[in-house]
Parts: C-alpha cells; sequence; structure tokens
C-alpha cells in the first residue's frame, strides 16, 4: 500500500487564462497543497526545472505552442513526473497523444473539482509508488549485483565476466557448473538482474525436489480437466516467468523425457500446458545448474547429449572455493562483517586471527563458500574476543585428536574408553559439517555409498 502523502506537495498550475489560475490557486491551497502558475510553454518549463513539481496541470492550448510539446519537454527532464492534461476541448487525437507521451490522465473544462482533487491524489499516489518500486529494484539489483561475487582470483574474475556478457545478452540459454556451496544460485540471480530482463520475474525450482510428474506441472503448468485433481487451469512456472528469468537448479537430476521437453521449449520459444492443444508463446531465459559433469554424464545415458549442448552454448564453470587461493581471506572478512551486522551488535570482531588464516588457506572446503559461511557464523557465537581464532574451528584439531606429522588426525582412544558407535557419528557429523551438509561429499570423505550415510543418520534419529 502506498504511504499517504502529505499535504505539503507543490503543484504547478500551466494555464493562460489568469482566472483559471486564480481559481486552482485558491483550491489547491485549500486542499492543503502549494501551488505554482506560469501561463507559457517558456515560462511552464523554466518553473518546472527549477522546483520539480510532485504534479502538473497543463493546458493543451498555450499562446507560444502546445502543450503537449511541454509535456514532452517535462518529460524529458523527469521521466517520472505526473502530468494532467487539461483542456476545453477533448478529442480523441489529444487524448490518445497526451496519454502517449506520458500523461497521468485527461480532465476536460469546465474542470469538476471533486474529479480534480481525486486525479490529484492518484497522481501522488502513483508517484510515491513508483519511488517505492525503484527503491525496492535498486535494493534488489544492488543485493544480487555481482559484486557480491566477492573475489580476485583469476579463475573467479573469468567466471563472472562470462556472467556479465551473458547478462548483456539475448540468448535463452545458460548453464552454470560447479561443485555445491560455489554459489551457483547467486551468479544466476546476479544475471537477471544486470540484464533487461531485471524488472520481470526471477522464479527458481530445484530440480531434485520433487517428482518428474509434479515437475512437469510446475514448469509447464496444465489445463482444466488435464488429470484428476485439475480443478481449474494453472499457469506454470515458465508462464509465469514470460519475460524474466527461470533458474533450474540440479538439472542434472531431471527426467530423461521431461528433458525432451524442455528442449523443445529452448528450440521453439513456445510450450504447451499439460493437456493443452496448443503452443504459446515464450520469452524466458533458462539458467541452468549443475553440481555434475553433465557432458560425462550425457556420454553415460544419463543426460540427453542434445539438451546439453543447447544449455552449454554458454557454459560459466564458477571454481571451487579451493582453487581460488586468497579469495578465502576475502570472504572470511567478507562474512565476519555480515554477522557483525547481522547478530554482534556491541562485540564485533574484526577479523581472522593468524594461525586461524592459515588454517583457512589449508583447508579443503568441499563445502566451498556455503561452509566458509557456516564456519563464521559458528566462530562467531563461540568467541569472546575480537578476532576468530583456531581453538573454534570445526577442522581444527580437537579434544581426543592430535595431529599427524602430515596433519592428517590420528585419533586416541580415551582412558575411560569410547563406544565405537559415537566415535563413527563424530566421523559422520564432523563430514557434514565440513560439507556443508552434502551427504554425496560427506559420504565420499568417509568412504561409504550415500545410502549408507543416510541409514547411519537415519538410525542416529531412531535412537539406534
Amino acid at each position: 500500500m502506498a504511504k499517504q502523502s502529505s499535504k505539503s506537495e507543490t503543484i504547478l498550475v500551466v494555464d493562460d487564462d489568469p482566472q483559471i489560475r486564480t481559481t486552482l490557486d485558491s483550491v489547491l491551497k485549500s486542499w492543503g497543497y502549494k501551488c505554482i502558475e506560469a501561463g507559457t510553454v517558456a515560462d511552464g518549463e523554466r518553473v518546472f526545472s527549477d522546483i520539480l513539481p510532485a504534479v502538473v496541470l497543463l493546458d493543451i492550448d498555450l499562446p507560444d505552442g502546445s502543450g503537449l510539446d511541454l509535456l514532452t519537454r517535462i518529460k524529458a527532464i523527469n521521466s517520472d513526473s505526473i502530468v494532467v492534461m487539461i483542456t476545453g476541448d477533448v478529442n480523441v487525437d489529444n487524448t490518445i497523444e497526451a496519454l502517449r507521451g506520458g500523461a497521468h490522465d485527461f480532465i476536460g473544462k469546465p474542470i469538476s473539482l471533486q474529479e480534480l482533487k481525486i486525479t490529484i491524489r492518484n497522481g501522488i499516489e502513483t508517484r510515491e509508488l513508483r519511488k517505492e518500486v525503484q527503491s525496492v529494484r535498486k535494493a534488489r539489483s544492488e543485493k544480487f549485483s555481482f559484486d557480491q561475487n566477492i573475489g580476485e582470483s583469476a579463475p573467479m574474475k573469468y567466471a563472472v565476466e562470462m556472467a556479465r556478457k551473458v547478462a548483456e545478452s539475448d540468448i535463452n540459454a545458460v548453464l552454470l557448473q560447479g561443485e555445491t556451496g560455489t554459489g551457483k544460485d547467486l551468479f544466476a540471480r546476479a544475471i537477471h538482474y544486470a540484464s533487461a530482463r531485471a524488472d520481470h520475474p526471477y522464479l527458481a525450482i530445484n530440480c531434485a525436489a520433487l517428482p518428474a510428474n509434479l515437475i512437469e506441472s510446475e514448469l509447464f503448468g496444465y489445463e482444466k480437466g488435464a488429470f484428476t485433481d485439475a480443478k481449474s487451469r494453472k499457469e506454470g512456472l515458465f508462464e509465469q516467468a514470460n519475460g524474466g528469468t527461470l533458474f533450474l537448479d540440479e538439472i542434472g537430476e531431471m527426467d530423461v523425457t521431461l528433458q525432451a521437453k524442455l528442449l523443445r521449449v529452448l528450440e521453439d520459444n513456445a510450450f504447451r500446458r499439460v493437456g493443452g492443444l496448443k503452443d504459446l508463446p515464450l520469452d524466458v531465459r533458462v539458467i541452468a545448474a549443475s553440481n555434475r559433469d553433465l557432458k560425462q554424464e550425457s556420454g553415460e545415458g544419463s543426460f540427453r547429449l542434445d539438451l546439453y549442448y543447447r544449455l552449454s552454448v554458454i557454459q560459466i564453470d564458477i571454481p571451487p572455493l579451493r582453487d581460488r587461493g586468497d579469495d578465502i581471506l576475502l570472504l572470511a572478512k567478507h562474512y565476519i562483517e555480515e554477522v557483525n551486522d547481522k547478530w554482534r551488535k556491541t562485540r564485533k570482531l574484526k577479523d581472522l586471527a593468524p594461525e586461524a588464516a592459515s588454517l583457512f588457506l589449508k583447508h579443503e572446503w568441499l563445502g566451498n563458500v556455503r561452509e566458509l559461511k557456516n564456519v563464521i557464523e559458528r566462530a562467531s557465537i563461540l568467541e569472546d574476543g575480537e578476532h576468530v581464532t583456531a581453538r573454534h574451528l570445526p577442522f581444527n584439531s580437537r579434544p581426543g585428536a592430535s595431529a599427524a606429522a602430515d596433519g592428517s588426525p590420528s585419533f586416541i582412544l580415551p582412558p575411560s574408553g569410547i563406544p565405537l558407535a559415537d566415535v563413527e557419528m563424530q566421523l559422520v557429523h564432523q563430514a557434514l559439517e565440513r560439507t556443508g551438509g552434502n551427504l554425496t561429499q560427506a559420504a565420499k570423505l568417509l568412504d561409504i555409498s550415500r545410502d549408507q550415510l543416510r541409514y547411519r543418520l537415519k538410525k542416529e534419529e531412531e535412537g539406534g
């Protein structure tokens, strides 16, 4: 809802009739507005430039030109200006030209004061709404800008530069590849908000989160009666994102049959609702992402090769954190500042302690940026001083463990003993913490299958 506008707004009246100007001046002031007058195109343009009023009441017939010309000049000075055209000769041509020129509304003479009052109020509310929308758009663009992809390493700079070029292009398909936690979703949003599509929807779906039949109806929508529970027509994400961007995360999990339908959408720029009989035109940029090597998987038959080639016309490989050198320290500093703003209002963290910085650079970061962020958040809760120290890092040596000469953990049995199952679960949780919760990567660290890892976690939940 728009804010209630204050009655201190300035209104410019441009009319060659002194009596009309005097009357409007009196009426507007009685409504609580400030009023400035002008009688010609030249005076109107000069006054408008000086004061930038909230609303302009503009007569079409002026002694030194047309109010329609002044409308054009006003819009050139400030495209968001609210201009209400006033004339004693209302005709279709003038109305169409004024509205095409950006006029907010059109009022005929003699002026209805009630109509004028409502028109001015609506115009000011429209102006305030525009300001709010612009503010939200600016904040959103800043939040998801390429500047949020922090890094000075060559691989990261190259990936960001490619993404910037994609944002400026008209290409309708992009593939982001990178390990879990590298920030593929941030890249996708940055591409959207840096593009001409920024004012249109950005929608996302995780292809691993839903079964194939549900993903199809989510993507394409369906017609009434397409299946038992289809009580009415539903728009899918493609339709909702028209003009904007659709982010398909974990596309490698998409069913092969559905991959064929996606390929057709990208080729034809059209789609068909489930149960529909006709194709509907579409203008959407699809950004697909995967933490798997889709080219290799297409060779193995689990991903369509033709879809891979269609998506990978532009493929951006987002580097893992371990390949980004000192970017690790830059990101740590960034997230320290972030947690300071969020949680630590009195005791601010300054930076990593030297020993902690050394450990950060040596760590593998299998969970990538997501893992690093989690480590900083954890440390911010545990630290009492101004620096993140080594003792509060989850990948540092812990009580009950010592470091071997090569830096690998060497576990020592406590004198009182410890159940083997407890040690196993401690290792499971360490692996999950190190990988930012990624089950596949954690299972690799433990040299077990993903199903075996899930079995152990389920058994722990059940108290077994």
